[in-house]
């Protein structure tokens, strides 16, 4: 699946869709810039998603607080239960660099969308 397929499908949930970015979401996001925000996604997505085991999995990923929170729950992206519902990623095993690459562009492309249709 492709990003723009993987971003249409979530659209097509209720939830996830009822996330975007507000005005200070995205002023924070021209402040520090993608570059930044990337470093930022891949940090939370190591720490937060990638162990094997994440004792509060299901809570890690705060709802507010960072751009990089929304779009993990509009993504999908905000627990190991999630992303086995969506995206088949198993529990219990960490993920590999590879996986962790595909999780930061897919967020960082809804980010990109948010800021380009929220203008």
């Amino acid at each position: 699946m492709t990003i723009d397929e993987a971003l249409d499908r979530l659209q097509t949930s209720k939830f996830r869709a009822s996330f975007f970015l507000k005005e200070q979401d995205r002023k924070y996001v021209r402040q520090k810039g993608m570059e930044t925000i990337r470093w930022h996604a891949q940090d939370f997505v190591r720490q937060r998603l990638a162990p094997a085991v994440i004792p509060n999995d299901g809570k890690q990923t705060p709802m507010h607080g960072h751009p990089v929170f929304l779009a993990q729950h509009a993504c999908a992206c905000c627990c190991r239960g999630c992303l086995n519902k969506w995206y088949h990623v198993k529990k219990g095993v960490p993920l590999s660099t590879g996986q962790q690459e595909k999780i930061v562009n897919l967020l960082l492309a809804w980010i990109e969308r948010q800021m380009n249709e929220q203008q």
